[in-house]
């Protein structure tokens, strides 16, 4: 966790100035940009007020009501625990600023909170149609989105930097020998808006190997939904027909790299020995795996703590007119699924 004096060396900004934008101080008079940059760092960085500063705050006024919205519920969180982790870092957040965190029920057509109080304002995780997305700023006129970017003229949101994790990803796996490179994710899913889409990381990569004159189409692997067992059943398959194989992969999420492992291994295969692996998100499970695997952070602990200092700003008043919408740039955390040729 870091230390005020920590973001000012970060930032080049006063520990003062810091502390005065991170606290929403209504004196503070800041431009946009500085607010910005301050907000993505303290959120990179892990940096959390005290518990104690944070109820103390909390205490000179009656509790904020934060509405809750989730892309997937608890049970679909279970295959894709990227969202969970999301949730469950934001929860924390909330807990620590002293805010009420109040569940919103997707009822066909419109948002229900679970609690008939007035919301001060709305974290939305994940992707959400244009009229789920109408149908929550009916309910407050403070809403950020975290993980995806719906409409960028009307409301707040923190995304991550796709495409600076794929040629972070590439750059490694080039510098590490590899040239013969494949993707292992669904070719089309939901837009920012919940339309189908290109996948952006797929396309991302294809813009960067072509760049770098190094793709294969032959090395794209199409496995959707991006869940541990349709990537496993998907790379059985296509190792029991046989076919030229790349030498290293980036897979779209954990799942797609834990499956593609469980292929390996039941064709007797290992990483990295045939095939190398560098996978997105970098949550626990990236860790735990055997080997553990080279991810791209997604930061969500960071993405987490930079849109509840974003929400409580606009609600306090301390935000710009304009809608502010942080890119967090991923880290890529070296582990065992990458062998030197």
């Amino acid at each position: 966790m870091a230390t005020l004096k920590e973001l000012a060396e970060y930032t080049g900004f006063s520990i003062t100035t810091i502390s005065r934008v991170l606290n929403n101080d209504p004196t503070m008079n800041v431009s946009d940009t500085t607010r910005s940059v301050i907000l993505e760092a303290a959120g990179k960085l892990h940096y959390r007020t005290s518990r104690a500063a944070s109820r103390s705050r909390a205490g000179r006024g009656r509790q904020l009501k934060i509405g809750l919205a989730e892309m997937l519920s608890p049970l679909e969180q279970l295959e894709d625990p990227y969202y969970m982790y999301l949730k469950n870092y934001s929860l924390q957040h909330f807990a620590d600023a002293g805010c009420a965190v109040i569940p919103l029920i997707w009822d066909q057509s419109a948002y229900l909170p679970s609690s008939s109080e007035k919301l001060d304002g709305i974290l939305a995780i994940g992707i959400f149609s244009d009229a789920q997305t109408n149908s929550l700023a009916s309910l407050s006129s403070s809403v950020i989105f975290l993980d995806s970017a719906p409409d960028e003229l009307r409301f707040d949101s923190v995304v991550l930097n796709f495409q600076l994790g794929v040629e972070q990803a590439v750059d490694y796996l080039i510098a590490h020998g590899h040239r013969e490179i494949g993707f292992l994710g669904p070719c089309r899913k939901l837009d920012q808006k919940k339309r189908p889409a290109p996948e952006v990381r797929r396309e991302f990569f294809i813009q960067s190997m072509k760049e770098r004159a190094l793709f294969r189409s032959e090395y794209m692997r199409d496995a959707s939904p991006m869940t541990s067992a349709a990537s496993r059943k998907y790379l059985t398959q296509r190792l029991a027909q046989g076919g030229p194989m790349p030498t290293a992969i980036l897979a779209a999420n954990e799942e797609a790299a834990i499956g593609a492992a469980g292929a390996l291994r039941s064709s007797g295969l290992s990483i990295p020995k045939d095939l190398s692996i560098i996978s997105f998100n970098d949550t626990p499970l990236s860790a735990l795996t055997d080997p553990p695997l080279t991810s791209i952070s997604s930061h969500v602990d960071a993405m987490s703590a930079t849109a509840i200092h974003m929400l409580l700003q606009r609600i306090s008043g301390q935000a710009p007119e304009i809608p502010l919408k942080v890119m967090v740039p991923p880290t890529l955390i070296v582990r065992e699924s990458v062998r030197t040729f």
